[in-house]
């Protein structure tokens, strides 16, 4: 019995719970980067906001630099339009299911922060004759006109977000037009509204037929053909011309008042040969020559695979180039953003231009000689060269900080220096109180470093690894140079999906601040020591070859070769600059790193083995080969060699297929035997193997161990046990429990643990004496499963600090009077040794426990979020479930769990990254992050809030009032559910009704005397008397309390079933019984509101 009592933990006290919540609470918080898959952009010049509509549904709005909002439609459609309406904070989306949804940005009440709320939607017939193809704000901003693929125009009225009974029809249309125009001109492809007189607005046809409409005067004015497919519109500003795209590469510019001819002959500007179609055209007027600017165009045979916007202006000719697809267009301009309906400014004066790519945004300075392009705040491209690791470094040294800044500034030479446009919003962010870092390694070579102090992520400054090593690389395009050939071409934009060189892939990245030393390992075994430098310097890099299967004389690498280092002396720029290169033989990807910069070591581990130099003498420590002695072949056909022969995989696939049948057939015969056995009485026990499932412990059952999932047994013999995972440094006891020393932890695929000891020479005799590296000890766990991390604990439960922070005050010093204990971290379990006996002490069994399986684990500081004071560290994990939980440090009793990421996004899971104070950033798509916490203390929400001039927001309709939170000055629905229950008290009520809240609307507040609730109509269904009787339900969704009430007289009650009648009542009144005299008022119905999620049940 005492046996069993030591093996299991101490248990919580009951103020552990209190403090739990203190220290523990998951929440999502922003998301960062570029949008997966856009499809629509809308800009709104007065309030300055961005937004950007996807595939997926999502909506956000970009202001200045911290002012973000998101959206996220109900069912599952793609954004197809987004229409702002200027200077009201509100913005209307059209979907591909041919649905129409209005978004406000609300404040709350406190006006520190503001959320983006969907408050109507509009669906629409979606047929062929009814589906929308284009959409156009008349200059009022009343009316949205919807062209639909029938050729007919709908009217939406946005102040009560309803379809008008008035239709433009297309038969209609063609009555007025003239006979040799009189053919089916196809769907409504453009609508392009007058500037001067919000009457008019033209109508493009995809065949080619323009009309220019009289929505006042139901009546075409003029009639304009052109020949070729129509493509798009757009007005200039003096409202007397216009300009038409076509889908022949061509675009045309014609007077309003002359429909027989164009102004000027069709003009093609890629041509004489066939083009691609220009998808959109803007002609924007300035006091210089006017700016002509439109996407596509290019000559078909040639250029038919560029994705291009051109801007024309004079005798100035720039054809961006992009490397995704051009989404959308638009230019901010400066007329747009000061003038009103009254005065209207002569002249659109762009300054900027937007393009939204498939993959990136590109901001193109218009005001600057070259057109230069502006550096993104945000909405930066991450993917621009897929991620491939990434690591979080928090609370850099200042002057790192603004070494980073500085030379990262010093990269950005070629763009705009004018100020960011878009500036709407303000940011209520409180800065954060450390500096931290995101570093992300990319397929080409590249490290990115950027600004994850607050909530807003920004670019700081990239590093590139292809210039270390003899690669051919094509040399990076220059901001503002351009192609000397026709078209004149110039590359923007800094998404590029090639590589170079596969093997200048990053796979791992660790980085001391405090030393401001970088240490970077990628897909060909190099591993790379860089040092933070202002000046750029020529110098020699040595590169140290470590031979991991040295001592296996028949092994044979069939994969690629390692690159070669650059000879002689090199310049480099200014930045982190490399010290010396680690070169892996065999040249597989690396798989595991760490360094000490306090010792100046360096391990990388890959499939193969580890190798640890000393990057101070530039020599090799040691090196081990982790392959089993059999398996002496390698190839690089995946990032682990797997070195398996066909005979012996078809073999083990055989026997496995053997073992799981008479598994089968074992259990056929137990249940077999279990079925003839004599009925036992409930609460007994039966014995039997237990399932993945576990077994549930009866009521009359005592208490057993609790039953664990049988893991199933892994082959040792697999090559793929050599992959080294982890590797850790660490002072700590090794040989004794009376001196401690520098060490080296090795964890494998194949459950195995090596322990190193290391002796490092004085420090005066550091760059003399040699560093020695000794196996003191060796661990295999039971189970064989993959060790994924190793961290040392001194005697009062906390992490060995990392190196420097104690001398830099950063970390309190380690005990070293006690004992210390190391918990290893494998797939399946969280085990504690003591140090340096290596005995068990605590274990948790994750996928004994519910089936799951470790893929990430940190350790992580909490703090508490009341008391500054209290500190504690524990076990953070990631599951291939998505599941995220904490363990305490001192016993490994689960703190909390929460689900995270969906198990079937294996992308989130694999590179989900643990911060130092417990956040956690992961790619929900190739180009987001999602940040999420942990911790109680360190939330990080964006708060940002948007401030409208007076009375530029209409006001809701009166029936349209019930979907809003609190209606009228004086009350809120949860007000009058109060006053409904006091009322419902009074014995002189002969009815009861219930109606859910959603079904209250105030029409009328008349001082406290009345209020008005607008119910639809219906007849109800009696029932037989019922006897009083008082229930409460409880609320569903969480829209409010329940309101009940006891009839204390024996009425008639009804009731009417939401599924079987639909409820409709006329307006209900409601009066305070106690300011009024009159009599009639005792035979008022009592109303009671019982809150349910959308449902309405009235009881009469």
């Amino acid at each position: 019995m005492l046996r069993f009592l030591r093996r299991q933990p101490p248990k919580e006290n009951e103020g552990r719970e209190s403090q739990k919540k203190e220290l523990f609470g998951f929440r999502r918080l922003n998301e960062h980067g570029f949008p997966s898959k856009p499809s629509a952009v809308a800009f709104d010049p007065k309030l300055k906001l961005l937004a950007i509509g996807t595939k997926s549904g999502a909506i956000r709005i970009f202001g200045a630099p911290g002012v973000e909002w998101t959206g996220q439609h109900k069912e599952d459609v793609q954004v197809a339009q987004l229409y702002f309406l200027p200077e009201q904070g509100r913005l209307i989306s059209l979907c591909s299911d041919n649905s129409l949804h209005l978004w406000e940005i609300n404040n709350d009440k406190s006006d520190t922060n503001s959320t983006l709320d969907e408050v109507h939607s509009l669906s629409i017939e979606n047929n062929k004759m009814k589906t929308v193809s284009a959409c156009c704000l008349t200059t009022n901003h009343e009316q949205l006109l919807l062209g639909t693929e029938g050729g007919n125009i709908l009217i939406l009225d946005v102040k009560s977000f309803s379809l008008l009974d008035q239709i433009i029809y297309q038969d209609v249309v063609m009555q007025n037009v003239p006979d040799d125009f009189k053919v089916n001109p196809g769907a409504v492809e453009s609508i392009a509204v007058h500037h001067k007189d919000p009457d008019k607005f033209l109508i493009g046809y995809n065949r080619g037929l323009i009309v220019l409409w009289d929505i006042k005067a139901s009546n075409s004015e003029q009639t304009y053909n052109s020949t070729q497919q129509l493509e798009s519109l757009c007005w200039a500003r003096n409202g007397e011309e216009f300009m038409s795209s076509h889908a022949d590469g061509s675009y045309m510019t014609w007077t309003v008042a002359d429909s027989s001819n164009p102004k000027e002959p069709s003009l093609t500007p890629y041509g004489p040969f066939p083009c691609k179609a220009i998808g959109k055209v803007e002609w924007r007027t300035a006091k210089a020559d006017p700016f002509i600017i439109f996407s596509g165009g290019m000559p078909r045979a040639s250029y038919g695979d560029k994705h291009t916007v051109s801007i024309m202006q004079g005798e100035n000719h720039v054809v961006l180039d992009f490397t995704s697809k051009v989404i959308d267009f638009f230019t901010i301009t400066r007329a747009d953003e000061q003038d009103t309906l009254e005065e209207r400014a002569e002249n659109d004066e762009p300054h900027t231009l937007i393009v939204l790519a498939e993959e990136e945004l590109v901001a193109i300075d218009l005001d600057m000689d070259k057109w230069p392009s502006f550096p993104l705040p945000y909405l930066n491209s991450l993917h621009s060269s897929a991620i491939t690791c990434s690591q979080h470094i928090s609370n850099v040294p200042e002057q790192l900080w603004t070494k980073i800044v500085d030379i990262g500034n010093s990269q950005l030479a070629g763009y705009s220096k004018r100020a960011w446009p878009i500036t709407g919003g303000t940011s209520e962010n409180v800065n954060g109180f450390t500096r931290d870092l995101l570093l992300t390694g990319h397929e080409d070579g590249s490290v990115r470093f950027w600004d994850v102090s607050g909530s807003c992520l920004s670019f700081l400054y990239k590093l590139s690894t292809s210039s270390i090593f003899q690669v051919e690389v094509h040399s990076p395009d220059t901001n503002g140079e351009m192609e000397e050939e026709w078209p004149p071409f110039r590359k923007v934009g800094t998404f590029d999906p090639y590589s170079d060189d596969p093997r200048l892939g990053i796979q791992k990245i660790a980085m001391c601040p405090l030393s401001e030393t970088l240490v970077v390992a990628g897909t060909a075994g190099q591993v790379v020591v860089l040092q933070m430098e202002r000046e750029e310097r020529q110098q020699e890099v040595k590169q140290v070859q470590v031979n991991i299967v040295g001592d296996r004389d028949n092994f044979v690498w069939k994969g690629h070769e390692a690159m070669p280092s650059r000879e002689g002396d090199v310049k480099y720029a200014a930045g982190f600059q490399p010290t010396c290169i680690m070169q892996l033989y065999p040249p597989a990807a690396c798989t595991a790193l760490s360094f000490h910069s306090e010792w100046q070591l360096v391990s990388a581990g890959t499939a193969h083995g580890f190798g640890l130099i000393d990057y101070v003498q530039k020599k090799e420590v040691i090196s081990k080969c982790t392959l089993n002695p059999h398996d002496l072949t390698g190839t690089s056909e995946t990032q682990m060699s797997r070195r398996k022969s066909l005979k012996k995989s078809l073999r083990e696939s055989f026997r496995r297929l053997r073992r799981r049948r008479s598994e089968r057939r074992a259990k056929s015969k137990e249940d077999t035997k279990a079925d003839k056995k004599i009925e036992e009485p409930p609460g007994t026990p039966q014995p039997g193997p237990s399932t993945s499932a576990g077994i549930e412990a009866t009521p009359g059952t005592p208490d057993t161990k609790p039953v664990e999932r049988s893991v199933e047994f892994r082959n040792t013999e697999d090559s793929m046990a050599s992959m080294v995972r982890c590797l850790y440094f660490a002072d700590t006891f090794i040989v004794n429990s009376h001196t401690h020393n520098p060490s080296l932890w090795v964890g494998t695929n194949g459950g195995h643990v090596f322990v190193y000891n290391i002796t490092l020479p004085s420090a005066e005799k550091r760059n003399e004496e040699t560093v020695a590296c000794v196996l003191a000890k060796e661990i295999r766990l039971r189970h064989a499963a993959p060790v994924i991390s190793i961290g040392v604990v001194d005697g009062k439960n906390r992490v060995l600090p990392d190196s420097l922070e104690v001398q830099h005050e950063r970390a309190k010093a380690p005990d070293m009077s006690s004992h210390h204990h190391v918990i290893i971290c494998s797939e399946e379990q969280l085990k504690i040794f003591t140090l340096p006996q290596l005995k068990a002490r605590w274990k948790f069994k994750l996928t004994a426990a519910d089936g799951s399986r470790i893929r990430k684990v940190a350790f992580v500081n909490f703090r508490s979020r009341s008391d500054d004071n209290y500190l504690e560290n524990d076990v953070a994990c990631l599951s291939n479930l998505g599941e995220l939980s904490v363990y305490s440090m001192a016993t490994l009793r689960q703190q909390m769990q929460a689900s995270a990421i969906k198990r079937e996004d294996i992308n989130g899971i694999t590179s989900f990254l643990f911060t130092k104070f417990g956040q956690g950033f992961y790619l929900f798509s190739s180009s987001e992050y999602q940040r999420v916490t942990l911790s109680a203390r360190y939330q990080g929400e964006p708060k940002c809030t948007l401030q409208l001039a007076e009375g530029m927001r209409p006001e809701r309709p009166v029936e349209e009032q019930n979907q809003g939170e609190a209606i009228t000055e004086g009350y809120s629905n949860n007000d009058i559910a109060e006053g409904l229950n006091d009322t419902a008290n009074d014995s002189r009520a002969d009815t009861t009704m219930e109606i859910t809240q959603d079904s209250v609307a105030i029409i009328a507040h008349m001082g406290d005397t009345s209020v008005i609730s607008n119910i639809s109509e219906t007849p109800v269904q009696e029932t037989t008397p019922a006897t009083p009787s008082t229930t409460t339900q409880p609320t569903a969704g969480g829209d409010g309390p329940a309101v009940n009430t006891t009839d204390d007289t024996k009425g008639e009650q009804t009731t009417v079933e939401t599924e079987k009648i639909t409820v409709k009542l006329e307006e209900v009144k409601i009066f305070n019984k106690q300011d009024s005299d009159d009599p009639a008022l005792e035979k008022q119905k009592t109303i009671t509101v019982e809150l349910h999620n959308g449902h309405e049940e009235v009881a009469a």
